[in-house]
């Protein structure tokens, strides 16, 4: 155990080093914290309830963007405003075509190594064009995601018929599907407070 003491001694002269740097530049912890957060990242996922050779490939590049998006109810815009890109693609081993869509991010929440986000579809290839315009969510951890249109985020109709729920901003499942390749980096910041008046 003779090298414990000084990775130890290390560890703490570390630690004081960089508290001395904060209180020298007059900063405190919290000021020091990011103020935005952030989605970046690739990678192939499988889902482990529908096993097949299909590639299916999830990018975001997402960044906090609190109070830029006016809206009814919110004249200034809400802390988690947020702007940037998810790009899918979808390998369809069965008939070897590959389906993509790219969609607009709207709105970004994070927790330490969690964050989920919405995106509306701006650009979709043949098979998924009616997607241009829907809002889709999704959930990101370092080797995981979800996302709102596989077997989550259903709501029974007036005639109890099951049907794909509309989806809110912010609003995404667990990340139930495990990467096989890539991976993600977040970068949490807490949310903001709404300006003073």
């Amino acid at each position: 155990m003779p090298i414990t003491k000084p990775v130890t001694l290390a560890a703490a002269v570390a630690v004081a080093a960089t508290t001395v740097a904060a209180v020298a530049a007059g900063t405190t912890a919290a000021e020091a914290a990011p103020k935005t957060a952030r989605v970046t990242g690739t990678a192939d996922v499988r889902l482990t309830y529908w096993p097949d050779k299909d590639v299916r490939t999830f990018s975001f590049d997402a960044v906090s963007a609190p109070f830029t998006q006016p809206k009814n109810g919110a004249p200034d815009g809400l802390p988690t405003d947020a702007r940037g890109t998810v790009k899918v693609s979808h390998w369809v081993a069965d008939e070897n075509v590959t389906v993509r869509f790219t969609a607009e991010v709207d709105c970004l929440a994070t927790s330490p190594g969690n964050a989920a986000l919405t995106a509306v579809v701006k650009e979709a290839d043949g098979p998924v064009a009616d997607w241009v315009g829907k809002r889709l969510g999704f959930s990101v951890q370092r080797d995981r995601v979800g996302f709102s249109w596989s077997v989550v985020n259903g709501v029974q109709n007036d005639k109890g018929e099951w049907e794909e729920a509309k989806t809110g901003t912010c609003m995404a499942p667990a990340a139930f599907a495990p990467a096989t390749r890539g991976g993600y980096k977040i970068r949490h910041a807490e949310l903001q407070p709404f300006p003073q008046k």
